[in-house]
């Protein structure tokens, strides 16, 4: 065999070898389950991104986990060695509130730091970064960064947020919220005195650490701190969702006020 015909063997093997390689079909992507949601994009691995800047770099879209969302004194969703106690008062209505009662129930926003099934979107802008919600009334907050808190700021459902950056944790400072939403499915309750101190903390490309710290002397003994995580949703865009729209679980709730599974 000449040098010509083995070229021409060697280059029709490799073409070979190439089109029967572009023929075969790219890897699956990991699926699994993340949270209520099946066959979904596994959270990718690899270290925390950041911004051109430097910060943090929390954008995407989330979905938190947690024990609180239930019943906030459970001690899974608590700091270890922390408890909530109740005034009397508080206790007292805790007794005494149906299911049907629940604003979240209601349509209407969940408040801080109850989390909700659905996922939920940061996005951060020069000065003023943004948590948009899927769930409920698709409802959105505002964190103002490196901002101070209104003298007297008008009570609302998410309050009025401050953050700042503590190294790679997102502090967000929250004050003037209404009296209206409740903490959990049980019905824990608060008053305008509510101050929170949020902490998200991005731990690795698919994770984020959450702890949210809750002062309120108008209802509880002491403040306590509520522990959870969230997980990263790739390639995953947030639904509209109206909840006001043909409602038909609220004339389904009877009962006490309760956690899902009758918690």
């Amino acid at each position: 065999m000449n040098k010509r015909m083995m070229t021409g063997v060697v280059c029709g093997a490799l073409m070979l070898v190439f089109s029967m390689s572009a023929q075969q079909p790219a890897p699956a992507a990991k699926t699994g389950t993340i949270g209520l949601y099946r066959n979904q994009k596994l959270a990718p691995n690899g270290p925390a991104p950041k911004l051109a800047d430097g910060t943090p770099d929390l954008s995407g879209v989330w979905l938190g986990s947690g024990a609180n969302s239930a019943d906030i004194a459970n001690p899974k969703g608590l700091k270890p060695g922390e408890q909530v106690v109740m005034l009397p008062w508080a206790e007292e209505i805790v007794k005494h509130r149906q299911s049907k009662e629940d604003p979240e129930a209601n349509c209407l926003p969940a408040g801080i730091p109850r989390g909700s099934p659905y996922p939920w979107r940061i996005a951060q802008t020069p000065g003023i970064y943004f948590i948009l919600f899927e769930g409920n009334i698709h409802s959105f907050r505002q964190i103002f960064m490196n901002a101070k808190h209104p003298d007297d700021p008008d009570p609302s459902w998410f309050g009025h947020s401050v953050g700042r950056w503590e190294g790679n944790t997102l502090v967000v400072d929250t004050v003037g919220f209404n009296d209206k939403f409740w903490f959990d499915y049980k019905g824990h309750p608060h008053t305008e005195k509510l101050h929170t101190i949020e902490r998200y903390t991005r731990t690795d490309l698919g994770h984020m650490a959450m702890e949210v710290t809750i002062e309120d002397p108008g209802a509880y003994t002491k403040p306590f701190t509520t522990v959870g995580s969230a997980t990263l949703m790739p390639g995953t865009e947030l639904l509209e969702y109206i909840c006001q729209e043909n409602n038909q679980d609220l004339q389904k709730l009877e009962g006490p006020a309760r956690g899902p599974g009758g918690q």
